[in-house]
């Protein structure tokens, strides 16, 4: 009877051990790294889109730093380009003959650069317009 009790300590002791150092182990791990890394390398950008005066859609899209401006478009909508201008966004067409055109600003400033090279920044607000150009 005693061979037994003490055989039965001896398991539940050991027992105690592993889960000791389970959960030691387990606390000691940072699970919070991966999800910090992930949210800290991304950025929000405000896109709206729209045609004439008229807005059509918005969203705020979680794009890698230093993503072009492109790279939210595409997230959010269906994007069609040629030669890195962008022809066509949800559906909605541009038409050359009537001199009908994508256009695009960033916080209210018209864009020196194409949507493909242009970068973008934390907050920024990007404004597709489909408008005749005058």
């Amino acid at each position: 009877m005693e061979l037994k009790s003490m055989s039965k300590r001896k398991i539940n002791l050991f027992f105690a051990i592993i889960t000791f150092f389970t959960l030691a182990l387990t606390a000691c791990s940072n699970n919070n790294s991966a999800t910090k890394k992930s949210t800290t390398n991304q950025i929000s950008v405000n896109y709206t889109l729209k045609e004439g005066k008229k807005t059509f859609d918005k969203k705020t899209v979680k794009v890698p730093k230093k993503a072009k401006v492109i790279a939210g478009l595409k997230k959010a909508w269906k994007v069609k380009e040629t030669k890195g201008f962008i022809t066509a966004i949800d559906g909605k067409t541009q038409n050359p003959k009537k001199k009908i055109y994508w256009t695009y600003t960033i916080n209210n400033k018209f864009a020196s650069k194409g949507a493909n090279e242009q970068t973008v920044n934390n907050k920024d607000k990007v404004k597709f317009t489909l408008a005749k150009m005058k």
